[in-house]
């Protein structure tokens, strides 16, 4: 039915007002989301003590007078003094009212005020955040290159991800003390650890930005290649628009979908820098966070995560906001392009997963039949017929502790990661509800939360990976949610509930299907960084225990002697790079499950006109114009 040109103006104003009104309700949610969450976060930090049944006053005596004696009156005296005559929970409701008005009390182990010392830590961080943050766009930008030259050249098929899964998989622990062996002991060229200049902010730079440049290069790689395949990009090159101007034109367009994940990187580089600050004795806030939370100082580790918790609201609006500039009309009116389906990748693509694959499984076979855990050997053996990978610190065979590891580490770091991905599409299917969950729960280190399981549950395998579960899902939410916003922004899917499409079927049927391929292969790059934070919790002494062969505990127990040794920490950072490039190598494929016969068929019904009358429509109006795309 056409429309009177009278009806068109009417008919535009009630869009503007409805369009007006929805961002209003979703503002609104977004806040009160973000409001309920630092709440709720800040009370649980308030009733750890009750959780885990353990006597503040006892805690605060033992970090200020480690050799003395607890008598009744010394611990008397401390409740006294902390006002905890009316519990914990006492406690927290009278520093909630004084943080509210700014006051964020005394540090218990110190005694003195800790909004000041945590300020000042927070700088720090920050300053290490922008350093490693040019390290990692540096890193990512280089690899991008050849996905923008297979896109000007006609091809929008993903790369194999390899170089850039090869540097998400060092450990920054690892990768700080090598850097620090070679050029700050070696060569010294930098200064090893302190904070007094910018020569310092180099290593501890390097050591943060190369992994998180590897993963923003594969993100933006993925993403670009959804780019180079809407209609669009062909319609400017056959327009005769130069390649300068497409190139911009897809970082434009492909810069809305990865600034949430970019965001929570940022956040992720400043509270994850635990181990960095650690090994460069850098006073940032991960650090400090980490010494409050050792030491149950409580006013402390409030105070580092409502900061850290901040800093990622913050952080997350501002990428709200780059993301509804950069769209701009598109996005208000609804015409966003849609990307081409993949095509199937060819028999070659399977030569680099499968190659990995292959010397995993070597590895494996190979060092099954033999001991983890016999004492047999000298310490720290060099290769030879009888210990092809040398020993360890303990005279342990190396070969048998990763043959046996990759069971518990690869297993247990594949369900986290399956876990992560079902809880990140879930919440990320609702991004405005989602919103405070989303950017509170990346705030927090694997590390902090280990130490919180830990005091629940105590120290386990299981703690552990409940830990590393509970915040590792957040940035997987977040590039759902983003790809969300953008896809229920494209026409095909707007027109859907004019059609009679309801909103299940909706989200189920064309949005879903649109996000979970970039997310699974989010959650692909992720595997090495949760075995890594697994690895880490237990050489805290918070997950996996020693003996176990577990290859974080390997790779930890072994840093100690890289110089000596050099196998004993290159061999488990191996085996990890393998299980990235196998991982991320693995998810870029593109499989066509239906085979042959069945798209002659649905190519026969088309040109018969049997299609499904809502699916044709819907594709019909999916088909963007070079001016949607342009906008």
């Amino acid at each position: 039915m056409t429309l009177s040109t009278q009806a068109v103006p009417a008919l535009r104003r009630a869009q503007r007002r409805t369009s007006l009104s929805s961002t209003s309700r979703a503002a609104l949610i977004s806040t009160v989301s973000r409001i309920v969450t630092i709440l709720g976060v800040v009370f649980l930090l308030g009733i750890l003590p009750i959780l885990s049944g353990r006597d503040i006053a006892m805690s605060v005596f033992r970090s200020r007078y480690a050799e003395g004696e607890a008598t009744p009156e010394a611990l008397e005296s401390i409740r006294q003094e902390l006002g905890l005559d009316g519990g914990a929970l006492g406690a927290f409701l009278t520093w909630l009212g004084n943080a509210v008005q700014g006051d964020f009390g005394v540090s218990w182990a110190t005694r003195k005020p800790v909004l000041p010392d945590m300020l000042s830590a927070l700088g720090a961080s920050l300053t290490l955040m922008v350093a490693a943050l040019v390290v990692a766009l540096i890193l990512g930008a280089l690899l991008t290159i050849p996905t923008f030259r297979r896109g000007l050249n006609g091809r929008s098929d993903r790369t194999g991800g390899g170089v850039a899964a090869a540097f998400t998989a060092l450990p920054e622990f690892l990768l700080a003390s090598v850097l620090l062996v070679i050029f700050a002991v070696w060569l010294g060229w930098f200064p090893p650890f302190g904070w007094r200049g910018v020569n310092y902010l180099v290593l501890p730079a390097l050591s943060m930005g190369l992994p998180a440049g590897g993963f923003l290069g594969r993100l933006m790689s993925d993403a670009l290649a959804s780019t180079f395949s809407e209609r669009w990009v062909a319609t400017w090159q056959v327009a005769g628009y130069s390649k300068t101007r497409i190139i911009f034109a897809a970082i434009r367009r492909t810069l809305p979908g990865v600034t949430a994940p970019m965001s929570l990187i940022l956040v992720g580089i400043t509270a994850g820098a635990v181990v960095v600050e650690q090994v460069y004795a850098i006073p940032g806030i991960g650090r400090a966070t980490l010494g409050a939370a050792q030491a149950q100082d409580l006013p402390s580790l409030q105070a580092g995560v409502i900061l850290l918790m901040l800093l990622a609201v913050v952080l997350g609006i501002g990428a709200t906001l780059v993301r509804r500039v950069l769209l701009g009309p598109a996005l208000r009116s609804n015409s966003l392009p849609a990307a081409v389906p993949k095509t199937p990748s060819s028999r070659w693509a399977l030569l680099l997963p499968a190659t990995m694959l292959l010397l995993l499984v070597v590895m494996l076979l190979a060092g099954l039949p033999r001991d983890p855990l016999s004492l047999d050997y000298t310490r720290l053996q060099p290769p030879s017929w009888e210990v092809p990978l040398g020993t360890d610190a303990n005279g342990r065979d190396v070969l048998a502790r990763i043959s046996h590891g990759a069971m518990s580490t690869i297993g247990v770091g594949a369900i986290v990661a399956a876990l992560c991905l079902a809880i990140g599409l879930f919440i990320g299917m609702f991004p405005n509800l989602g919103a405070g969950p989303i950017e509170v729960t990346n705030a927090a280190p694997p590390i902090i939360a280990g130490l919180i399981v830990a005091a629940v549950l105590g120290p386990s395998s299981f703690g552990a990976a409940l830990a590393v579960t509970v915040v590792s899902w957040a940035p997987l939410a977040a590039h759902t949610a983003a790809l969300v916003s953008e896809v229920k922004a494209q026409p095909h899917v707007k027109i859907a509930p004019v059609l009679g499409v309801a909103n299940v079927r909706l989200m189920l049927r064309y949005v879903l299907p649109s996000v979970v391929g970039p997310v699974f292969r989010h959650a692909c790059l992720r595997l090495p960084g949760i075995c890594l934070a697994l690895a880490a919790l237990g050489f805290l002494g918070l997950g996996p225990q020693p003996p176990q062969p577990d290859w974080g505990l390997v790779l930890a127990e072994g840093l100690p002697y890289v110089e000596r040794a050099p196998l004993v920490v290159l061999v488990p950072a191996g085996a990890l790079v393998i299980l990235s490039i196998f991982a991320v190598s693995l998810s870029s494929l593109s499989f066509d499950f239906r085979g042959n016969r069945t798209r002659l068929g649905r190519r026969r019904n088309r040109l018969a006109g049997t299609g499904d009358p809502t699916t044709t429509t819907l594709q019909t109006v999916g088909a963007p114009s070079a001016g949607a795309a342009g906008r």
